[in-house]
């Protein structure tokens, strides 16, 4: 029989090949990464050639870990390329989509996990905050280009500043639902004040400064510094230099992480903006991205295959579906009425909630930190709406953003036609 360790060093080459390839091969394809890693993992993991069998619940620190990691250089990369520069109104889609949009999908799961599917109130708040924000892991094919490369209209904007902002701002109701599990599944007075003070208030903040703060210092020293920049060097390992630095400071702060990543990153961004050197850290941030992000998905196919969704019943199925096809359609419509934005871009940004690595490391988080019951029922109803987030934005995602795009050059040459 086939040496397991040979066959895993088998495996990891092909990954790594495909990790170059396939987004080439698949760019014109209604057929994303995604898919493809989530079905060698469950051929791979289904044969019995793999004595290892994925499982979240048996390696719940290890999941936490690794989705962790697959985030935050995800979140690096997101904010590096980012063209557009902050402001209230140049980013009134990514707040609108923040603060209205994102509460309004944690309030509607939590409903429909209490009174749907009968779950507590710690639980269903759990599965509200890991399944309202966006991924921007696997949100690459609707996002904005590699810097210098422009923002490609609204949507892709939109898209992008959403998943690199609401992975940091749905940390608090993740909090929130640890604290309501370790108070006995209710929420008084007392435990909301600490919640406000110090889960949104102080960490949030901490996340933000800290995060501007290291930004700016590695701008300076990587773009203005009198001798020896960083950018000198050309090295994009920069980048997970810059990602793991902001992240640990801001986690040793007691704020959050994920925030200040990406807040780190749009700060490098402002110190010098036209840089080529933005170019190196973002391809390397991203080929370590999509590495991880084909391990994770093929882990995750081998869970699929070792039995992650069998507890499934129909009402989680419904309310997997009702999640993806209504409830986030809905809410981002919401957010986004008054926006200066056309019907199509809203409607494509308010359909294109796409979920994935972000709601694995939430959940595996709050589980880990908290005590609820029902582990295996909550990886099952999670491990669904990915796989059926994967499945619908992986399959109409190119068509979708392809007809968009060339919507706005047309509008674009009409409008550049017009002017006098």
């Amino acid at each position: 029989m086939f040496d397991p360790y040979l066959l895993f060093l088998l495996g990891l080459g092909v990954v790594v090949l495909l990790v170059a390839w396939l987004p080439m091969a698949l760019s014109r394809l209604p057929l994303s990464l995604a898919i493809l890693c989530v079905l060698i993992g469950v051929v791979a993991f289904h044969g019995g050639a793999l004595s290892f069998r994925p499982d979240p619940v048996r390696f719940s620190t290890l999941t936490e870990r690794l989705t962790e990691i697959v985030v935050i250089v995800s979140l690096m990369g997101a904010g590096l390329k980012i063209d557009r520069r902050l402001g209230w109104r140049r980013w009134s889609s990514a707040w609108r989509l923040i603060a209205v949009t994102m509460p309004l999908s944690i309030l509607a799961v939590t409903l429909m996990g209490v009174h749907g599917l009968g779950l507590g109130l710690a639980s269903a708040l759990l599965l509200g905050a890991a399944l309202a924000p966006t991924d921007p892991v696997l949100a690459s094919d609707v996002q904005v280009g590699p810097p210098r490369a422009g923002d490609h209209g609204e949507t892709r904007f939109a898209l992008t500043a959403e998943a690199g902002l609401n992975d940091g701002f749905a940390f608090p109701f993740v909090h929130l639902a640890v604290a309501v599990a370790v108070a006995g599944g209710t929420a008084n007075g007392g435990l909301l004040t600490h919640w406000l003070g110090v889960d949104v208030l102080w960490r949030v903040a901490a996340g933000i400064g800290v995060g501007w703060a290291v930004g700016r210092v590695l701008g300076w020293a990587t773009f203005k510094a009198p001798h020896a920049r960083i950018s000198g060097t050309g090295d994009g390992l920069v980048a997970l230099g810059a990602t793991l630095i902001a992240y640990g400071v801001a986690e040793a702060a007691h704020g959050y992480g994920f925030l200040a990543v990406f807040v780190s990153a749009l700060a490098l961004r402002e110190t010098e903006r036209d840089h080529a050197f933005h170019e190196a850290m973002h391809d390397f941030a991203e080929q370590v991205e999509h590495l991880l992000m084909m391990l994770v998905l093929v882990l995750l196919g081998g869970a699929v295959a070792g039995g992650l969704l069998d507890s499934l019943t129909w009402r989680e199925i419904a309310f997997g579906l009702v999640l993806v096809f209504v409830v986030r359609p809905l809410a981002g419509w919401i957010g986004l009425i008054g926006a200066p934005h056309s019907r199509r871009e809203r409607a494509l940004v308010a359909f294109f909630g796409i979920r994935g690595i972000g709601s694995f490391y939430y959940l595996a988080y709050g589980l880990n930190h908290g005590e609820f019951h029902n582990w295996g029922r909550l990886w099952a109803i999670t491990g669904f709406v990915v796989l059926c987030s994967i499945l619908v934005h992986g399959v109409t995602a190119t068509p979708l953003m392809a007809r968009i795009d060339a919507w706005r050059s047309r509008a674009d040459a009409f409008r550049d036609k017009s002017q006098p």
